[in-house]
């Protein structure tokens, strides 16, 4: 059989923020009816290291039938080198026969994906006339959210923060001049978030980066960068403040630092989640409710979406004729 190959150039080419975000909305309303599948993530750790290794499977009956899965290398410590601190491929099969029916690069459909995710959820439950945003962190997600955030609101203001002086003034001088916006970098964390009402935290940290005395009445908070259960980008105060949402209740049940930490600390129960990112889309559950009150959306990152852009990549590509198609095994020649 042959199976269609997408490098990290083409898949860019192939899925606009735009358009990953429209796949999004898809596909977390097929999680939502009961017509995707997407168990909980297997997770390898990495001995004598924080990195993990994870392999995350899934199935979309609607709108399209989609059937594989991502396998996922994340390497925090790749943080401020020339190397993704996530790495990996996602893998289509086909649906007829189980044959491999394409292999994407992992790495830029989890990049543009987890910032589409967030560009949905921004959409549904920040404030319509927000647009101050504070982003914490520089590397790959920072670069994508800030295209996410362009997309799902009209944005005056942009602040940015991350550890290394160079990597946020370099953030801050090529999305300027990429989105004709200006971007400052700032010398703290609070200085980022004080006064916004969007706040994007995609950091590689494993303390709170976040504090809710920072945080005004009336904004919107993407967590993204924490996904294990002993690491959190927002502290407890903040969690407890805000109406939070989640991608999925069992992930994060079972992945989510930011929330089994405030958990474990008696401050939340599991009541504290308000529903699943799908079900406020589907208009099966509230998302905001006040223009004051501060809404949290946790992001862990579902297989799902992952085949959701996948497959719409893959659609592009046949219809242009963009990739490489190699030829794998699976067909018995001695077949009657």
């Amino acid at each position: 059989m042959k199976a269609l190959v997408l490098s990290d150039v083409e898949i860019r080419q192939l899925l606009p923020m735009r358009a990953c975000m429209d796949r999004m909305v898809e596909a977390l309303a097929s999680l939502d009816a009961g017509s995707a599948q997407n168990p909980l993530r297997n997770v390898l750790r990495v001995a004598g290291a924080r990195s993990l290794l994870g392999v995350m499977p899934g199935a979309i009956e609607t709108p399209a039938a989609v059937l594989g899965l991502k396998a996922v290398a994340v390497f925090p410590d790749n943080h401020g080198t020339r190397y993704d601190s996530h790495q990996g491929v996602v893998v289509l099969f086909d649906r007829a026969h189980g044959g491999v029916r394409a292999i994407l690069d992992g790495s830029e459909v989890t990049a543009i994906r987890t910032a589409a995710v967030s560009g949905v959820a921004t959409q549904v439950l920040a404030r319509p006339d927000a647009g101050d945003l504070a982003i914490l962190g520089s590397g790959v997600q920072a670069y994508t959210h800030l295209e996410a955030m362009l997309q799902a609101r009209r944005i005056r203001r942009v602040r940015v923060y991350s550890r290394g002086a160079d990597h946020r003034e370099a953030f801050a001088q090529r999305t300027s001049a990429r989105h004709g916006i200006k971007v400052e970098a700032v010398a703290s964390a609070q200085q980022a978030v004080e006064g916004a009402d969007i706040i994007c935290t995609v950091t590689s940290s494993t303390e709170p980066v976040v504090r809710s005395e920072w945080i005004a009445d009336g904004a919107h908070v993407n967590a993204v960068g924490a996904s294990v259960p002993r690491a959190r980008e927002i502290d407890t105060a903040t969690v407890v403040r805000s109406r939070l949402f989640v991608d999925r209740r069992e992930s994060a049940l079972n992945e989510a630092g930011d929330f089994l930490l405030a958990r474990a600390e008696g401050a939340i129960d599991e009541s504290h989640i308000c529903a699943e990112l799908g079900t406020v889309l589907a208009g099966r559950a509230a998302g905001r409710t006040s223009a004051d009150e501060v809404t949290l959306f946790k992001s862990l990152g579902l297989a799902v979406e992952d085949l959701a852009a996948a497959d719409y990549v893959v659609r592009q590509a046949e219809t242009k004729r963009v990739g490489t198609w190699v030829t794998l095994g699976g067909i018995r020649h001695d077949a009657d």
